[in-house]
C-alpha cells in the first residue's frame, strides 16, 4: 500500500509542471472547442501528458502537435449521475 502511494506521488510530480502551467496560462483559453479526442488523434496530435485526480474519476490530458503553435486540453471524466456517464471536454489553450 505504501510502495503504491508513493509510486502516485511520484507520477503527479512528474505530471504536475504541466498541470501547473496550463493553470497559470488560464486567461490564454479559447472559448472554441477543440473537437474530440478521437479527432484529435486522428488529426495527427500527440498524448504530451496527463495528470489524474486522487479519486480516478477524471483526467486531463495535455496534447501537442508540431504543425501547430498551441496545446489542447481535454478533461476527461466518468460520472455515474450523467447519461452518457463517460464525458470530455477539449479546449485550446494559446
Amino acid at each position: 500500500m505504501l510502495a503504491r502511494m508513493h509510486a502516485a506521488f511520484m507520477a503527479g510530480l512528474l505530471i504536475s509542471p504541466a498541470v501547473f502551467i496550463t493553470a497559470a496560462n488560464a486567461d490564454a483559453v479559447s472559448d472554441e472547442s477543440a473537437g474530440s479526442i478521437e479527432e484529435l488523434m486522428k488529426s495527427g496530435w500527440q498524448i504530451a501528458g496527463y495528470a489524474s485526480n486522487s479519486d480516478n474519476r477524471s483526467t486531463f490530458i495535455l496534447f501537442k502537435n508540431p504543425n501547430e503553435n498551441y496545446l489542447v486540453q481535454c478533461l476527461v471524466g466518468y460520472d455515474v449521475t450523467r447519461s452518457p456517464r463517460v464525458f470530455h471536454n477539449c479546449y485550446r489553450l494559446r
